[in-house]
């Protein structure tokens, strides 16, 4: 069973293992193990409980939160201990993990040597020819956060998530490029010698069928998440550049477009470093006018945290309009906080959950609103939105829920959405959309929204992984607090189980 269990792993913390306020308690609580029902008795005790014990503090605006006010009440999900149903050896495993990401005496050194392995040269410490390397770093980060280095292991992951309850995956291969600074000022060198073009077409194809084999590994109605970087230096230098993408790289996205089309998958087109985001979203608007004529297909990822974030979709929202296409967006807080410049990011954590929930209401809403308002001269029409809420903030993923269940109760349009979390992270969040979409399904309730959870997983060789693994580190680096907190609840789960033996 370890082996069908072990994507439902808690190694960041999330705010919602108490509640905010007695008047936020969610519509499923998050210390919800998947198969285990308790009485209504039961509930209304433990209810109460925590409702006197409640603390007030609030990470999102006021105006985000006002979705929630005179709303329904959500409904009541049986509660017990979240990490029960893990088993024994996946228990262990995050605990230690998370130990390391919340000791910063252990912290440091591991970042180190995971960037070394990740950017080494030497064939000795490359973890896909060193046996010994390999089994350590296979056996504890990648089992993880990664679902398998070939098609037949992470078909198995897939199909496990889906049998958990998951609506879906979202799927990506794990190669990528971070940039060095050292890296970013060589871009500005010609990469257009006879040998470097050999070079360029060579990584192009490469990444073209490692996309593709990602497609194909998805089912319909699954996510491929695919980042252009992945594409090599020629494509890295004109992101850097905001020129167009060169033809042989266009081809490659058409054709990784079409197979998706044909597998009724959709492809989440991610964010990178700042230095390359504005060519990012030029070459993602260009795939999306030609895609996104009926529903989305290509989706642009937005980060929260970003100043710029409310202006650039207010952009793009009113290009959708203007060309009668529907804008796939994908919202998430943003995972470069230690590359990128400080001056760039809301300068506190709050700012960030505004932006995120401020964000999340208007596109829901289709409407704009707070924080999100037309550019200068635009109409305040909306256009057709799809929308990937993408987030380890469990209070973010209730407000939305109790705002698509009041549209739904009211019989108001809704669009399409999803929930997002990182395998390996947040589990808690996810096992509460999919406790919540399960309960509302058996309900006789015919109104209800049923909320749609995914699960981010990516693939590929382990050496190919490292970079990925290493942000996974990075991220867990910059939440020291929430990891404390995970790892405190890995401990209270395995004291239990000890004095369950005895």
């Amino acid at each position: 069973m370890d082996h069908c269990l072990r994507p439902m792993l808690l190694s960041r913390q999330v705010t919602c293992l108490r509640p905010f306020t007695a008047s936020s308690l969610s519509i499923c609580n998050d210390q919800i193990p998947l198969c285990r029902v308790s009485s209504l008795a039961s509930l209304r005790t433990r209810h109460l409980r925590q409702r006197r014990n409640a603390h007030t503090k609030r990470n999102v605006s006021s105006t985000a939160s006002n979705v929630v006010e005179n709303n329904p009440v959500p409904l009541e999900i049986p509660r017990s201990r979240p990490l029960s149903c893990l088993p024994l050896s996946t228990i262990i495993r995050s605990y230690l993990i998370t130990s390391i990401s919340s000791m910063p005496f252990l912290l440091r050194p591991s970042l180190a040597a995971m960037s070394f392995l990740a950017h080494t040269k030497s064939p000795l410490f490359n973890p896909d020819r060193n046996p010994v390397l390999h089994c350590l770093l296979k056996k504890t980060f990648y089992v993880q956060f990664c679902a398998g280095e070939t098609p037949s292991e992470t078909r198995t992951t897939i199909a496990d998530l889906k049998e958990i309850g998951y609506t879906g995956v979202i799927l990506g291969h794990a190669k990528e490029a971070v940039l060095t600074d050292e890296e970013a000022a060589g871009l500005n060198a010609s990469l257009d010698s006879p040998e470097q073009a050999a070079l360029n077409e060579e990584e192009i194809a490469t990444w073209r069928r490692n996309t593709v084999d990602t497609v194909h590994l998805a089912q319909k109605g699954d996510f491929v998440a695919l980042k252009f970087t992945g594409a090599g230096r020629q494509a890295l230098q004109h992101l850097k550049a905001t020129i167009p993408c060169s033809r042989e790289f266009e081809d490659a996205v058409h054709e990784i477009c079409k197979s998706a089309q044909e597998k009724g998958v959709k492809l989440l087109f991610d964010a990178e470093q700042a230095s390359l985001q504005q060519g990012i979203d030029n070459w993602t608007m260009y795939f999306a006018k030609r895609y996104n004529k009926e529903r989305a297909l290509v989706f642009g990822t937005y980060q929260a945290y970003a100043k710029n974030t409310p202006a650039a979709l207010a952009s793009h929202l009113e290009m959708a309009r203007k060309e009668n296409f529907v804008l796939g967006i994908k919202l998430v807080r943003g995972a470069y906080l230690g590359s990128d410049p400080r001056n760039l990011f809301w300068p506190t954590i709050e700012g960030t959950h505004e932006c995120y929930n401020g964000i999340a209401k208007a596109v829901m809403q289709r409407r704009y609103e707070g924080i999100l308002q037309p550019i200068d001269g635009a109409a305040t029409d909306f256009p057709r939105v799809s929308l990937v809420l993408a987030t380890h903030n469990a209070e973010s993923v209730r407000l939305a829920d109790r705002l698509r269940d009041e549209q739904a109760r009211k019989g108001e349009p809704r669009i399409e959405l999803a929930y997002g979390q990182l395998m390996g992270m947040a589990d808690n969040v996810s096992c509460e959309v999919v406790q919540t979409a399960r309960a509302r399904s058996e309900s006789n309730d015919t109104n209800a929204e049923i909320p749609q959870a995914y699960k981010y997983l990516v693939w590929g060789k382990l050496g190919e992984c490292m970079k990925y693994l290493l942000r996974r580190a990075h991220e867990n680096k910059d939440a020291v607090t929430r990891t404390v907190e995970a790892r405190q609840a890995l401990g209270r789960e395995l004291g239990s189980r000890m004095a369950f033996w005895r």
